[in-house]
């Protein structure tokens, strides 16, 4: 077990300088950090009946990085990357302890996983998250149980992400579905746009 939970409260957040600055307005968000400790406390999705593959993109193409980062991300306001050069992105993923791994379903993209080894010994699950089109269908259970193994494998000391209340509404109850422990919330406000997207 971790240590109890914390809540904290952080300042605002600001967009980066090229996001659409229309119609923006301050949300309080919550932030749940999650994590495990043992690789036994994993509960395996059912393996949904569709011809799925969960495979590493190795080495990962920036193009690729980005179109999976919107196509799952942009509903969920995610940012931080959209400011990235590609030479910038192209460093980050050519770095040994990164890894992304998508989840296809037949030839389509339905989601992908970034983990990221850090020097003590854990991995975080950086990113993770499906494409619209296949939300509701229990692939994400399935792609949170290989991302959780994979991590396993490369040695973790233990496996931990965060979630927020700008996910969808089945993030938070996946990852404790699968074995996660929350351990720490943390709440800040961020301006969100209305029809533009922020």
């Amino acid at each position: 077990m971790g240590p109890p939970p914390l809540t904290l409260r952080r300042s605002r957040r600001s967009l980066p300088a090229h996001a659409p600055r229309a119609r923006l307005s301050p949300v309080d968000v919550v932030r749940t950090y999650l994590e495990m400790r043992d690789p036994a406390a994993l509960r395996a999705a059912p393996v949904p009946g569709a011809a799925l593959r969960f495979e590493r993109a190795d080495p990962c193409p920036t193009a690729l990085y980005r179109a999976l980062y919107r196509e799952v991300g942009e509903a969920y306001h995610w940012r931080d990357r959209l400011a990235w050069s590609d030479e910038e992105l192209a460093r980050h993923l050519a770095r040994p302890f990164v890894e992304v791994w998508v989840l296809w379903v037949g030839e389509e993209r339905a989601g992908y996983a970034e983990l990221v080894r850090h020097d003590d010994g854990s991995v975080e699950i950086a990113y993770f998250g499906l494409r619209a089109p296949f939300h509701g269908r229990g692939l994400g259970g399935h792609l949170l149980t290989r991302t959780v193994e994979r991590a396993w494998a490369l040695g973790a000391t233990r496996v931990w992400l965060h979630t927020c209340t700008l996910d969808g509404p089945a993030a938070l109850p996946n990852y404790v579905a699968r074995g996660f422990t929350p351990y720490q919330t943390e709440t800040y406000t961020v301006d969100v746009g209305g029809e533009e997207g922020g």
